[in-house]
């Protein structure tokens, strides 16, 4: 596989938070900091995913600093007539450090053979949201075959362990499982238990055995999820102090 490497670090430090920035084809840019943290935008800097694609985001928050990811468009795998790619996050986050990183739609296109893979090891008082929309075809697609895992990790200890396999059309249409919806959102409040939901309905919601939950929507389309409020409210409450 083409693997491109992205990286980025950010340590608390007097004056300015040190940033540690390495860009792939996702390009990283500081769009502001202060002494304990950033919010850095990813660019896409070619089409992204293409067939044999192995694209790696490598983020660090150290201790006692925040970290604010955005994407500046979503992220399509393309036609790829069934040869696999990857998209791989791989995150770590210290004691007192904070991430958000509410990503833009996932879009898999009929042809597409993608593994996406996310795996986050916080240490005992790190804390995140994350945000990830898998969006099954463009327009008028049934969408190709995609499998999501996640592993979350706190403290060296299981917090969330996650695949969704939804290689097979066929298959994940059926009841039970996605049945004509074609959106997978997902926000996750991991190492600390965010604020009551009342907008989502039962079964939308999952409280983890640990500090964190999920909140969960299967929609037609992006616009008719709700959970963008959801994402931004914990987001801000983690920002507070939970």
């Amino acid at each position: 596989m083409n693997r491109s490497l992205t990286r980025i670090g950010i340590e608390a430090a007097p004056g300015r938070a040190r940033l540690d920035l390495r860009s792939g084809v996702l390009a990283v840019r500081r769009v502001r900091s202060t002494d304990r943290g950033a919010v850095v935008a990813l660019v896409a800097t070619s089409a992204v995913l293409v067939a044999d694609d192995d694209i790696v985001i490598d983020v660090h928050v150290g201790a006692g600093a925040w970290l604010e990811i955005v994407e500046t468009a979503g992220t399509v795998a393309y036609n790829a007539f069934g040869t696999p790619s990857r998209w791989s996050a791989r995150i770590s986050v210290a004691d007192g450090g904070r991430l958000t990183w509410l990503g833009e739609p996932f879009v898999v296109s009929d042809g597409a053979n993608v593994d996406r893979v996310t795996t986050v090891d916080l240490a005992s008082t790190g804390s995140a949201v994350l945000r990830e929309t898998v969006v099954l075809g463009r327009v008028g697609e049934r969408g190709g075959a995609v499998d999501v895992r996640t592993t979350v990790r706190q403290g060296g200890a299981p917090l969330l362990v996650e695949r969704l396999d939804l290689n097979d059309p066929a298959e994940r249409s059926h009841p039970g499982l996605l049945g004509p919806h074609r959106v997978v959102d997902t926000v996750s409040a991991l190492g600390w238990r965010p604020p009551p939901t009342p907008e989502l309905v039962a079964g939308q919601r999952f409280d983890l055995h640990a500090a964190g939950a999920l909140a969960r929507s299967l929609d037609a389309t992006t616009h008719t999820s709700p959970l963008a409020p959801v994402a931004r409210r914990w987001a801000q409450s983690m920002a507070d102090g939970g």
